[in-house]
């Protein structure tokens, strides 16, 4: 009996460290297998057809794909960022930018949606500027004002694209030039706009331009990108929960037409004030005139800068989803607008409605107007000079 009973245990711890040696195996082969798959994954690009304008211009959509699974589509009309989809804290991936499912109404109804605004980003008063010792006149499609560049910015032209890519990112170089007189702004410019997305969960946007040909004239220009975001997901509801940081103890308070009144306030003490986390949602209805007259947040922030580089300009938090988002610039502002003008009509990619705050804008940029105010920095570019400027928006998780 004793030597049945020895027997048995013998079997016993046999099955037992076989399933252990199993489990171990197992374990490592599948480590085995992440590691090859992390390490093999290199970022891609592919391109697929989004349809044709009204004469017949192809319009692309190309799809950047970075090692970690972040996907940024993009596409060839306006240069625009039609879907971003990234991680959760818990790894769930959706797209946090607003905009459609097709060209139609990006062409018809886009209240610019993720697309290069240009040749000068938001507003100039009556459309008008002196240069050159002469007065422009721009289109008002923002009565009484110009906003975006005019009826035919950048954000309505098919750019010519090159893909890019190498071990650490994937990039698309976006071309376009305009013509002298285009929309009313002299000078001939060549435009180019290089949109990275690096294995870091960044999306690098570099803007270069310059003026071209044999005239003397000067321009102004003033280059970002338009993007809508939701970190909790694209029509998912309105944005007065996530929790915005600026780094700006100043901003360009406006008029009743939202054109700056050439003052710099100090935001201390008002609900312009988000030189700490702030949500958003927790200010914007109150009677301060700047909200009063921008139905929410339509304003520049001037930024608190300490150089000429990169720094850390915005943070945008979703404590929902934990997704966060970090806008580094080089450039003097930065507008944020927090959806105040969607009205329902609109409806996205995830074909529900858009109504007020459900996404919000972050524009690295020069100060709106600046043409007509000597004490903001200056936007105009000479023959022989090279407009560049970077931005990156960041993302992770917290």
């Amino acid at each position: 009996m004793h030597g049945i009973l020895a027997a048995q245990r013998t079997t016993r711890r046999a099955l037992v460290m076989g399933v252990v040696v199993l489990l171990t195996l197992s374990t490592m082969a599948l480590f085995a297998t992440a590691s090859a798959s992390s390490a093999g994954h290199r970022p891609t690009i592919t391109k697929a057809s989004f349809g044709s304008l009204a004469d017949g211009t192809p319009v692309d959509i190309y799809t950047l794909t970075n090692s970690r699974g972040m996907e940024v589509k993009i596409l060839t009309y306006g240069g625009i960022l039609q879907s971003i989809k990234v991680p959760d804290r818990h790894g769930r991936f959706t797209n946090v930018t607003l905009g459609f499912d097709n060209l139609a109404d990006y062409v018809a109804k886009s209240p610019y949606f993720g697309c290069i605004t240009g040749r000068y980003a938001n507003r100039i008063a009556k459309g008008q500027f002196q240069l050159n010792g002469q007065t422009y006149q721009l289109p008002i499609n923002n009565p009484p004002n110009s906003l975006h560049g005019g009826d035919v910015g950048f954000d309505k032209h098919v750019w010519a694209a090159t893909p890019v890519k190498d071990r650490h990112s994937v990039g698309l170089v976006l071309r376009f030039t305009s013509p002298n007189g285009d929309q009313g702004y002299p000078g001939r410019l060549a435009n180019r706009v290089t949109y990275t997305l690096t294995n870091r969960n960044e999306i690098r946007m570099d803007y270069r331009a310059r003026l071209v040909g044999n005239s003397n004239l000067k321009t102004i220009i003033n280059l970002t990108n338009h993007a809508y975001w939701n970190l909790a997901g694209e029509g998912s509801g309105d944005i007065n929960d996530h929790e915005l940081l600026l780094k700006a103890s100043h901003y360009t308070p406006v008029d009743s037409t939202l054109i700056p009144t050439g003052a710099i306030d100090p935001v201390a003490g008002t609900p312009m004030d988000f030189t700490r986390s702030t949500r958003i949602g927790k200010r914007i209805r109150d009677n301060f005139p700047q909200l009063v007259i921008g139905r929410g947040y339509d304003h520049n922030w001037v930024l608190d800068r300490h150089g000429s580089g990169l720094e850390l300009a915005a943070r945008l938090k979703d404590p929902r989803s934990g997704r966060v988002l970090e806008v580094l610039t080089d450039q003097p502002g930065i507008q944020f607008y927090s959806g105040n003008f969607l009205d329902g009509t609109l409806y996205g990619t995830s074909h529900r409605a858009y109504r007020q705050g459900d996404g919000l804008a972050l524009e690295t940029q020069h100060y709106p107007d600046s043409p007509n105010h000597p004490n903001f920095p200056s936007t105009v570019l000479a023959p022989g000079q090279r407009y560049q400027t970077t931005s990156v928006y960041r993302f992770s998780t917290d």
